[in-house]
């Protein structure tokens, strides 16, 4: 059968800063692709709000604009898949949106992940150690849903009452496609605490918290139907819906995934690559997000999970990464004199600051391998928002040591590498935690648009002393999302029969021996010394 009979998938990535869309054959080759700007709005350091209806009409453009890139027609879409980021929807009763910060600006319904405003809440819901706690490494976070909901019912009371619905955004965006309320289990499951081998919540710990009033209403708000991802939702595309991507009603959409764990199914899978439980998928973007695939639990402390069929249906998953890597090389070159001139230039380059450092790293290493050398005397921390693992550490923060006066390119080269080795020592750190406890892999499949220099790809292998894999899809994200399309138009029978068959593995960086080894090794004492400082510091301001 010709690609063009077996029709096409389309998956949609929605991230923090843009909506993307790529238009897929069921052999995983994308044909098509676009993006659209996501407006967004941050406040004090901790405050991180959006619009869902800006979310929505961001898709729309990108869908439509993928599909004429793609140059199909619309009767030839058979499937859709979504992600997008664990941020969370509030809509009143009439499905109209409802302020989650400011009164006067209602369209800000969207408490985005990373926003942190529900730092204390986390910590209360801490001390009580409730068994729902084992399941996300001990600790929950300020960036999971219940803190974020209790900040709400005490900070916005009549917003809370008044809320008709609490959604993750990618089940917000499937039911604005499909009128289906249902939630994926990887969204509820892996920021809200449902209990997924159980198939079912927890009462008791809503009542222990505070939000018994959730769990009165059986669970309506939150979700009260949750299905696997890839599971089709309701009849497809709603006319409306359809109308506004330029598709047809009735085109099959299926259940999401938090858009870290599409870029998981969209690359651990990949054929002749061993099988998910050889490969932790790494997505490094504005933060990053590892990704564990084992048979049986693995409780490891500080790592988000095990969550079951999280992310593989009839399988567990251990979550980890940190809060800022994109983000956190972005800010930290910023506190560089040069920044603006060098910033300047790469924008003539028609490049990222980043990529253009990459690019410039690579020149003057001149065929040297050893690129931890550029670093110097620099260290870098860089948890500017905590340790999301393995310390599950909100207040801890960001060090920058060994800074002198130098103003010229080669010091902001410098800060750029040390940044980028302090990435790789946290990638080995949550690998180190969790073979520890029994979920040894065999590599990291590295995907997200912070990590597509070959450069940042092999100092990350070196940093983080492992194999580091590369899928061949452009997209991987996309690909996952456009998998799940897949299942719930019928194309393939389950995710892991799609991923052997849509996705592969291109380029592959083995870790360095020798003198790159022996760098990387003293350079991770004298990071794990500086941590360990700023962790000692941050508890001496609580205690202030």
């Amino acid at each position: 059968m010709t690609e063009k009979a077996e029709g096409y998938l389309i998956g949609i990535d929605v991230g923090t800063g843009s909506a993307r869309a790529g238009v897929f054959t069921a052999t995983g080759r994308m044909v098509g692709t676009d993006k659209c700007a996501i407006a967004i709005h941050r406040e004090g350091g901790v405050i991180v709000e959006q619009s869902g209806e800006d979310i929505w009409q961001a898709v729309v453009r990108a869908v439509r604009g993928a599909v004429a890139d793609a140059g199909v027609a619309p009767e030839q879409v058979r499937g859709i898949g979504v992600d997008a980021t664990c941020s969370l929807v509030v809509l009143g009763a009439d499905r109209e949106p409802l302020p989650v910060g400011d009164p006067s600006h209602p369209e800000r319904n969207v408490i985005v992940w990373m926003d942190h405003r529900a730092v204390d809440q986390a910590e209360r819901i801490n001390t009580i150690g409730h068994r729902v706690l084992d399941y996300v490494g001990g600790r929950i976070s300020p960036e999971m849903e219940t803190p974020k909901l209790l900040w709400l019912k005490e900070n916005r009371p009549d917003v809370y009452a008044r809320a008709w619905q609490f959604m993750d955004l990618t089940d917000f965006l499937t039911w604005r496609a499909t009128g289906d309320l249902s939630r994926s289990i990887c969204t509820v499951t892996c920021k809200w605490t449902y209990m997924a081998h159980e198939r079912s919540w927890d009462r008791s710990y809503f009542e222990a918290i505070g939000l018994a009033d959730l769990a009165d209403d059986g669970f309506q708000r939150i979700g009260k139907t949750v299905v696997d991802p890839g599971a089709t939702l309701g009849t497809g595309l709603t006319e409306d819906a359809a109308d506004a991507l330029g598709l047809r009603s009735g085109t099959a959409v299926a259940a999401g995934l938090i858009d870290a764990h599409a870029g998981g199914i969209g690359s651990v899978g990949a054929r002749d690559g061993g099988g998910a439980e050889a490969n932790l998928a790494y997505v490094f973007g504005t933060s990053s997000c590892t990704m564990t695939t084992t048979r049986e639990p693995v409780f490891v402390p500080g790592v988000w999970g095990p969550y079951f069929s999280a992310m593989i249906p009839g399988m567990w998953l251990n979550e980890g990464g940190q809060s800022a890597a994109g983000a956190a090389i972005d800010h930290l070159i910023e506190f560089h004199p040069i920044y603006a001139e060098a910033h300047a230039e790469a924008s003539r380059d028609n490049q990222s600051l980043p990529a253009w450092l990459a690019q410039r790293a690579e020149m003057k290493l001149a065929g040297d391998r050893n690129v931890a050398r550029l670093a110097g005397g620099l260290y870098v921390v860089p948890e500017f928002l905590g340790n999301r693992a393995p310390y599950a550490d909100p207040h801890t923060r960001a060090v920058i040591a060994g800074l002198g006066m130098e103003r010229d390119l080669d010091s902001l080269l410098a800060l750029y590498i040390a940044g980028l080795c302090g990435i790789g020592y946290g990638l080995r750190q949550i690998l180190h935690a969790q073979a520890e406890k029994g979920a040894k892999v065999d590599r990291v499949v590295l995907s997200g648009g912070a990590g597509k220099s070959d450069l940042v790809r092999q100092l990350l292998a070196d940093a983080a002393g492992v194999e580091l894999s590369i899928p061949a899809a452009e997209e991987p994200v996309l690909l996952g999302s456009a998998i799940l399309g897949s299942m719930a138009a019928g194309i393939h029978e389950d995710i892991e029969t799609a991923m052997g068959e849509m996705s592969a593995f291109a380029k592959v960086f083995r870790p360095q021996v020798g003198d790159v080894r022996a760098l990387h090794e003293k350079r991770y004492q004298v990071f794990k010394k500086f941590q360990s400082a700023a962790r000692q510091a941050a508890k001496l301001q609580e205690l202030d």
